[in-house]
C-alpha cells in the first residue's frame, strides 16, 4: 500500500511541498487548510498535473481532519507568515495558539504518525508539538538546518562558480540568527573552504546565510520563502519513507548530546523509518560548540515564553 502523507497548512510551503512529494511520487498526499476552497483548488490542480508527470500518487484537498487520519508522515507549515520588518520570535505567540490546536487535531487522526514541523519560530513550535502530541522524540522533528545548509551551499557554489554538487557543508544550531554553519566542516570537492576563500569572504556568506530568509521576505513584500524551505521538509520525507538512513541536519529534542538537555536545536540526525534514528554527535571547535550553546539559549528563552 502506498504511503500516507498529510500536509497542514496549504499556503506556498504546504502547497510546494505537495508539489514536490507528488511529483516524486513518494506517496498519496491530503492536502489541509481552514480556508475553504483553497486545499481543494490547489489538490485538484496538482492532480491534473500527474498525468503530464506519469506520476500515479492521488491528492486530496480537505478542510478535515478526517481526511488526514492514519497518516505515516504530518508536515505542518500551519501559521502565519513573516512579514517585513518581522522577526521570526514576532510569531511567537500567535503561531504557538495554531501549533497548539494543529498538533492535538492530528494526533487525533494519525497517532502513529511522525511529525515533521516547519512553522516558524522553528524551534519553538516543533517544541510545542512534541510537549503537545505526547510521541516519543523519534516521530517529531523540525525543519530548519536543511534549508540553512542548502542557503549555505548555494552561495558558497556562486562565489566559487563550482557545481553545488561539490559542496559538503552543515548548518547546526537554532533556525534564525544564532544558525552555527560548521565552517571547519565544510569543503568544496573535498578541499576545505578555508583553503578557497579568505576568512573576510567566509564570514560575509555566513552573514547572508543567517538573513537569507528575511532577504527574500524584504524581495516579496507580502510573502516569504517556500521552494527551498518545501524542498527541505521533502527530503526528510524521502529519507524516512525510504529507511535511507541519511544524515541530515534537523531540529532533534537532546537528551544530553552537545552538552544540551531538554530543548530542540539543529543537529546532524539520521532519518529512517522510524524517523530519528540517531543523533550523530561531532567534533566541534571551542567557538562552535559556545555557538551552539548560545543558540540553545535562544530557543530556551522563546519555550520559557510559551511554556513548553
Amino acid at each position: 500500500m502506498r504511503k500516507k502523507v498529510s500536509i497542514i497548512g496549504a499556503g506556498n510551503v504546504g502547497a510546494t511541498a505537495a508539489h514536490w512529494i507528488v511529483a516524486k511520487e513518494l506517496a498519496n498526499v491530503v492536502l489541509l487548510d481552514v480556508v475553504e476552497g483553497v486545499p481543494q483548488g490547489k489538490a485538484l490542480d496538482l492532480q491534473q498535473a500527474l498525468p503530464i508527470e506519469r506520476s500515479d500518487v492521488k491528492i486530496l484537498g480537505t478542510n478535515d481532519y478526517a481526511d488526514t487520519a492514519n497518516s505515516d508522515i504530518v508536515i505542518i507549515t500551519a501559521g502565519i507568515p513573516r512579514k517585513p520588518g518581522m522577526s521570526r520570535d514576532d510569531l511567537l505567540q500567535t503561531n504557538f495558539k495554531i501549533m497548539s490546536d494543529v498538533t492535538t487535531k492530528v494526533v487525533t487522526y494519525s497517532p502513529e504518525s511522525i511529525l515533521i514541523i516547519v512553522s516558524n519560530p522553528l524551534d519553538a513550535m516543533v517544541q510545542t508539538a512534541f510537549r503537545k502530541s505526547g510521541f516519543n522524540r523519534e516521530r517529531v522533528l523540525g525543519m530548519a538546518g536543511i534549508l540553512d545548509s542548502g542557503r549555505f551551499k548555494s552561495f558558497i557554489a556562486a562565489e566559487l562558480n563550482v557545481s553545488v554538487n561539490n559542496m559538503s557543508c552543515m548548518v547546526l544550531g537554532g533556525h534564525g540568527d544564532t544558525m552555527v554553519p560548521l565552517v571547519g566542516h565544510t569543503t568544496v570537492a573535498g578541499i576545505p573552504l578555508t583553503e578557497l576563500l579568505s576568512k573576510e569572504r567566509i564570514e560575509a556568506i555566513v552573514q547572508r546565510t543567517r538573513d537569507g530568509g528575511a532577504e527574500i521576505v524584504k524581495y516579496l513584500k507580502t510573502g516569504s520563502a517556500f521552494y527551498a524551505p518545501s524542498a527541505a521538509a521533502v527530503e526528510m520525507v524521502e529519507a524516512i519513507l525510504k529507511d535511507k538512513k541519511k544524515i541530515l541536519p534537523c531540529a532533534a529534542y537532546l537528551q544530553g548530546e552537545y552538552g544540551i538537555d531538554g530543548y530542540y536545536i539543529g543537529v546532524p540526525c539520521k532519518l529512517g523509518a522510524g524517523g530519528l534514528e540517531e543523533i550523530v554527535e561531532i567534533k566541534l571547535t571551542p567557538e562552535e560548540a559556545a555557538a551552539l550553546k548560545r543558540s540553545a539559549a535562544a530557543v530556551k528563552e522563546l519555550c520559557d515564553i510559551i511554556g513548553v
